[in-house]
């Protein structure tokens, strides 16, 4: 998907009700939620509960007497959302051995950051460069792997190999990865982006 950033004039369409605009922040926000939050939650259903949940506290806010002040900033405040309607999905959801609010805390902000840093434009124009610059192998399998998310088994067909050496693959090409992006991010001290390594790999 293409990341993208806010203005001021988006933003008061989406406060004057404007469809378009509506259909196009619901669309791009509900992906990255989506994959902000289905390495956390169990059932399709709630996904949709906190995806539908942070939208609607957005709108408030942002139709509220104070409204929303900082266009560039609508990306963070999204997550932010999303991560108090996530926290409290934890200290509702009933369990055996029901978590403290200090641990649902925790597995809420163990990345917390994670949307902020799939929508940053620096961020995905680097990553852009780099899946360009490595080979097709290393390209197609991690795009294939992360970030389409697709069957591990239909990409082990495609490619005729086993798990085994699929783990071997993406182990490398994580690993080329890394070390274009260091290199293209000036050779200091940075993070990769989240999304390359938030969910399991196999």
């Amino acid at each position: 998907m293409n990341f993208e950033t806010f203005d001021a004039p988006y933003v008061e369409r989406l406060r004057q009700g404007d469809k378009e605009t509506e259909q196009h922040f619901h669309k791009y926000f509900g992906e990255l939620i989506t994959l902000k939050v289905r390495s956390r939650l169990q059932s399709k259903q709630a996904i949709e509960d906190v995806r539908q949940e942070t939208f609607s506290r957005f709108f408030v806010l942002l139709r509220s007497e104070n409204g929303i002040r900082q266009a560039e900033r609508l990306g963070p405040l999204v997550n932010s959302i999303c991560n108090n309607v996530l926290f409290e999905q934890y200290r509702s959801a009933k369990r055996a051995d029901p978590l403290e609010d200090e641990q649902a805390r925790q597995l809420v902000d163990s990345r917390t950051d994670a949307l902020h840093d799939v929508i940053s434009t620096e961020t995905s124009k680097t990553v852009h460069n780099v899946l360009t610059g490595l080979s097709p192998r290393d390209r197609n399998i991690l795009q294939a792997v992360f970030l389409q998310d697709r069957d591990k088994d239909e990409v082990c067909r495609e490619l005729g190999i086993d798990r085994g050496y699929m783990r071997v693959l993406v182990h490398r090409a994580k690993e080329a990865f890394r070390q274009q992006y260091t290199k293209q991010s000036g050779n200091r001290r940075t993070f990769l982006p989240l999304f390359f390594f938030c969910l399991p790999i196999l």
